[in-house]
């Protein structure tokens, strides 16, 4: 044991003393290992500091109340829920069919004797700003009251003490340009605020919220609107509550028998076993599952793969270590070391640097999350609980780099070993024997890991075949590498002098050149994978992309309060971009003027197309489920799906396409159509569907099904019953068949829809532009836009943008970084290894170019085999998940075709395609580049010395 120790300790002691003295090659491996190592425990620190314990969450969101009582306005019926989730909930009574009960509950019957509440109400509406109007949320709570702390974090000022007063949250501050004591202005509402401080709120840094006292905004906000025939957004309330006692899970209970969900403190902290839960035993619901067994093997599998990318890079490095110690290493067997001895020397250095790489990679990433805190707070939107350091997680990631290390140097321990002390002694190269295992191996890992990931692609739907299979496959190039290497050296033949020699000696000293080629082969073949699957999944959405205009044209839409703002949003457009053409477009208003588009409020309906019955699609029709037999079986579903009229269910309301407006919408619209603009100027509508017109009696006509009250027809909806309605009839035409109408249903001229009686209000324009509009003059608009408040809809028609430029472009760069980084390492391994070679070519009076030109092509070599190798490795991975995808996507739509649900879906596309533009950077540049930057940095001066006998 004794003797164990002592040879360790004095290893570690020559390894530690030899990574002083070459204190760059040090610095680069310990680098490699280091830096994902702070990546990875920053992230852990990181992940693990913004993890909320519950007692830190129940703080967040009850402050120092015991509960909070949430009534989902159901007339106060028997709920039960899950204990930790209010809004996992269901009646204790099944009602089937039936509508459930709806009205507030009682809050006074859900609370117990001695309880004290605390409104909290937040509902939208919209603020006046320096810049315009903002859409805020508005939250009525008394944040003074001791109950509220830890809610709501004060950052400067007061928490609002009158009506008149509010408080802000520092997000709202910097987008409105406001600041404390500034006065703040609410439209509709003739009243005037003060900012008295502003606040934050701890789980949600980025929300735009003003806090008022209860019933100071809200209600006279409410009560403006309805004089202007208004509506404005319902207020969503729950109460705090703290009671005597607490909040136990019986009192829960309690409380949901008068239909009051709760979030308890109490209960969070200690909840009920699952068998005294009725929710878990009527619903049927598990337990909470852990990690997907799937992410956690692609992740196993991803850092794995990086721990043998590392270990390939580190791993020359330590050789060039060895090579130069060489005369050590035999001295130490000289003095009566054995191979032990001097395998602990070299694994010793990894155990040095990988230790070194612990400690900083650690040490930067704890300080750089600590002085990045506010950084990190902001980026994920929320404070963390506390700076929360896991030291197992931690030891586990540090030890991480102290066996990449030790792997890292393993190979050269054992290649150091295996010299005789005189070859170490003389620097004598000796006889290498090429290992015949590995390579059969390698082809054996090759085809069961290419054989894994075919089945993952054409049998099973799991994709982590696929990946592990790919992996398999990508370590069995790795251990093949010696052999191809051996392989690429029969074409030296052909080549001039300085490739042929660089050539010869990449294939003569396999044991440096291999790893260099397998570590480029690794980063190429992860870059080749990506960029494969990334390119592919590109054309596939550019195959699918739909435009909704014709390509530079804008459109800009709102539903909300009658279209009170369109006209400024128009406004905002011609001021922004280069139009050309203009075309303004009303909407059908079913109700009061103020009515919004999407609006259920009373009084407010809403209208759609009422396709002709022969026009409708079969399928679409109620189809009683419990009949014995099926009204359509499989064969007919599959006949249905494709019949036109089946195609795409027809527009029913104005964001399917039925505006009001005139014939300039069509010329916008690039359609050229004489007839339909004839029947336009003659007060006809214009149905751009075949389906939603009739014709009787030589006359065509189409007709809308007015609905005077949503909130009524929901209501017979639930009830079973056919909702009370209209029907407006219009004359119409149809535009000649073919014709693209970019999700246009109907165009109806204002003079139609004043002849039946439809009342219309502004809904928005569409505009053509003289030339496509910029980036800046985009985000002109779009900050002019979102000065008018309210839910804007703008689009600009760029045609299909593709997202994957950049991430092609990133893969190449970091592809060429590693390469050039193996390569470079390689090329530093050459020179040390062939310096009896070069200072021969010096004797014998070769030109100082020489030396330079041999070092490029070294470096060029190990990059060029590697490129090549890896570009074959990873095209197999792209391959099988885009195959897998291929059968997913046609199950799907045999799917869909056998129960007549194809719309209008296609047959899936999903094709493979390879990024040429990629590959052939990483072929020609990639190598050309390594190869001139190795000749660039080698110095050509012929300095002659003595040269060792070998």
């Amino acid at each position: 044991m004794r003797t164990w120790y002592r040879s360790w300790r004095v290893a570690l002691r020559i390894a530690r003393r030899d990574a002083w003295r070459f204190k760059g090659r040090s610095f680069l491996v310990l680098a490699m290992i280091a830096l994902p190592i702070l990546g990875v425990s920053a992230a852990d620190l990181t992940l693990r500091s913004s993890q909320l314990s519950p007692t830190e969450s129940l703080s967040r969101q009850l402050g120092a109340a015991d509960a909070q009582l949430t009534d989902h306005d159901i007339g106060g019926a028997a709920v039960m829920q899950d204990p930790t989730d209010p809004y996992s909930y269901t009646t204790v009574k099944d009602y089937g069919d039936k509508p459930w009960p709806t009205g507030p509950g009682d809050l006074a019957k859900a609370l117990p004797p001695g309880a004290r509440t605390l409104t909290d109400s937040t509902a939208k509406a919209r603020l006046r700003t320096t810049h315009g109007l903002l859409d805020t949320e508005v939250r009525e709570l008394a944040a003074k009251d001791p109950m509220t702390k830890g809610i709501l974090r004060r950052v400067g000022g007061r928490f609002p003490t009158s009506a008149h007063e509010v408080a802000a949250t520092t997000h709202f501050l910097k987008v409105s340009g406001l600041k404390v004591g500034s006065e703040l202005k609410v439209r509709d509402l003739d009243r005037t605020y003060r900012i008295v401080g502003s606040y934050e709120l701890p789980n949600e840094l980025d929300t735009d919220q003003v806090n008022a006292l209860p019933g100071a905004l809200l209600g006279p906000l409410a009560k403006a609107l309805a004089a202007k025939g208004l509506h404005a957004d319902p207020p969503q309330t729950t109460w705090l509550a703290t009671a005597p006692g607490g909040f136990t899970w019986n009192r829960v209970r309690a409380a949901n028998a008068h239909g009051f969900t709760l979030t308890s403190r109490a209960v969070t902290l200690h909840p009920p076993a699952r068998a005294d839960v009725p929710y878990f035993q009527h619903d049927g619901n598990g337990g909470s599952g852990g990690r997907s067994a799937t992410t956690s093997s692609i992740l196993a599998t991803v850092v794995g793969l990086a721990m043998l990318e590392i270990c390939l890079l580190a791993g020359p490095a330590f050789a060039v270590g060895a090579r130069r110690s060489r005369r050590q290493l035999g001295l130490v067997g000289a003095n009566g070391g054995d191979r032990r001895h001097i395998r602990a020397i070299v694994v010793g250095g990894g155990v040095v640097i990988g230790v070194a790489s612990a400690v900083a990679g650690t040490v930067l990433g704890l300080a750089l999350t600590f002085a990045l805190r506010p950084v990190l707070e902001d980026a994920i939107g929320k404070r963390f609980g506390g700076f929360d350091v896991r030291p197992l997680e931690l030891l586990g990631i540090a030890l991480l780099a102290v066996v990449t290390g030790v792997l890292a140097a393993i190979i050269p321990a054992i290649t150091a070993s295996r010299q005789t002390v005189l070859a170490s002694l003389t620097g004598r190269r000796g006889v290498r024997r090429a290992n015949r295992v590995l390579p059969v191996l390698g082809l054996v890992a090759v085809v069961l890991g290419g054989a894994i990931a075919v089945y993952g692609s054409t049998v099973s739907d799991r994709s982590l075949i696929v990946v592990g299979g790919s992996a398999l496959a990508e370590l069995g190039f790795v251990a093949l590498t010696p052999a191809l290497v051996g392989l690429f050296g029969r074409g030296g033949r052909w080549l001039p002098l300085s490739p042929r020699l660089a050539l010869r000696d990449a294939v003569r000293n396999r044991g440096r050149t291999a790893p260099a080629v397998a570590a480029v082969l690794a980063a190429v073949a992860g870059t080749v994978a990506v960029s494969t699957y990334a390119a592919s999944s590109d054309a596939q959405d550019r195959a699918e992309y739909r435009a909704t205009l014709p390509y530079g044209a804008v459109s800009v839409a709102m539903g909300d309060d009658g279209g009170r703002d369109v006209p400024a949003a128009r406004s905002a457009v011609l001021r922004s971009l280069p139009v050309d053409l203009r075309a303004n477009v009303d909407r059908i208003s079913v109700g009061k003027p103020g009515c919004d588009e999407y609006g259920d409020a009373p009084g407010c309906g809403r209208s759609e197309i009422a396709v002709p019955k022969a026009n409708q699609c079969p399928l679409w029709t109620y189809e009683d489920t419990s009949a014995p037999e099926p009204q359509f079986t499989a064969a007919q579903r599959r006949k249905l799906a494709k019949d036109p009229r089946c195609k795409d269910e027809a527009g029913s309301d104005t964001m399917s396409g039925v505006v009001v407006g005139g014939a300039d919408l069509l010329k916008v619209m690039a359609i050229h159509d004489p007839a339909a603009e004839r029947a336009l100027a003659a007060g006809k509508a214009v149905s751009f569907d075949g389906r939603n017109v009739s014709t009787h009696g030589g006359k065509t006509t189409v007709s809308l099904r007015i609905y005077a009250d949503s909130a009524k027809e929901t209501a017979a909806l639930d009830q079973g019953k056919t909702p009370e309605s209209s029907i407006v009839t219009l004359p119409a035409t149809e535009v000649r068949s073919g014709t693209k109408a970019y999700g246009l249903q109907l165009l109806i001229p204002p003079s139609a829809a004043e002849r039946a009686h439809l009342s219309t209000v502004p809904y928005g324009a569409y505009y053509t532009t003289s030339s496509l509009p910029t980036s800046a003059q985009e985000q002109k608009l779009n900050a002019a836009v979102d000065n008018l408040g309210g839910n804007v809809e703008l689009h600009v028609e760029r045609g299909y943008t593709s997202k994957n430029d950049i991430t092609l472009l990133a893969l190449g760069i970091f592809a060429g970084l590693v390469t050039l980084g193996a390569a470079g390492i390689a090329t530093g391994l050459a020179q040390t290894d062939a310096e009896a070679d070069l200072k021969t070519l010096a004797a014998v009076g070769a030109p100082g170019r020489v030396r330079r030109t041999l070092s490029g092509f070294q470096c060029g070599v190990v990059a060029a085999m590697g490129v090549v190798l890896g570009s074959l490795a990873g095209v197999l991975p792209s391959i099988g998940l885009r195959l897998t995808e291929r059968r997913t996507a046609l199950a799907d739509y045999r799917h869909h075709l056998a129960q007549g649900m194809l719309g209008n879906e296609t047959l899936p596309h999903v094709p493979i395609v390879v990024p040429w533009g990629t590959l052939a950077g990483l072929l020609i540049a990639v190598p050309l580049g390594a190869a001139l930057l190795a000749a660039a940095v080698t110095r050509s001066q012929r300095v002659l010395s003595r040269r060792a006998a070998t």
